[in-house]
């Protein structure tokens, strides 16, 4: 298994309302960039979709510990299998400010690993990138 751990982000919101958001996959409609993700599909708990340039992929959530930690695993046609964490934390002195970090663990055969780990690395790093200018610009709270 390879491991790629994204940069961490922070979220000027709390751990509990993104975590509420992230475990619901038909939430995630409003995050993945369009132009490299196509025909998007999701339940609670599980989605598939088309990859630019990777093909489909699949994703079901086995683990949660609720406003820390959302574990999930690839799930029907991807081209590997992995594991994927979601890591939430709150920052200390801060309120309202989560800590987030995302990490995948990738079972990639060597050539495999050789064309996809600067992608996988650059990916994340962006996941994380729209994780945050998601959670920060463009979702509003409930007052």
């Amino acid at each position: 298994m390879s491991k790629y751990t994204s940069k961490i982000g922070k979220i000027n919101k709390s751990d509990e309302l993104i975590y509420t958001f992230l475990t619901n996959f038909n939430n995630l409609k409003s995050i993945v960039p369009k132009d490299k993700v196509k025909d998007f599909e999701a339940t609670d708990d599980t989605c598939k979709f088309k990859i630019e340039g990777i093909g489909q992929a699949g994703l079901k959530i086995i683990e949660k510990e609720p406003n820390k930690l959302i574990k999930i695993t690839s799930d029907g046609k991807s081209p590997f299998s992995f594991f994927f964490w979601i890591q939430l934390k709150p920052m200390e002195g801060e309120e309202k400010a989560t800590a987030i970090r995302l990490t995948i663990d990738a079972n990639l055969n060597p050539m495999m690993k050789m064309m996809v780990a600067k992608h996988l690395q650059k990916g994340i790093d962006a996941m994380v990138d729209q994780i945050v200018v998601f959670f920060n610009e463009k979702m509003k709270e409930d007052k």
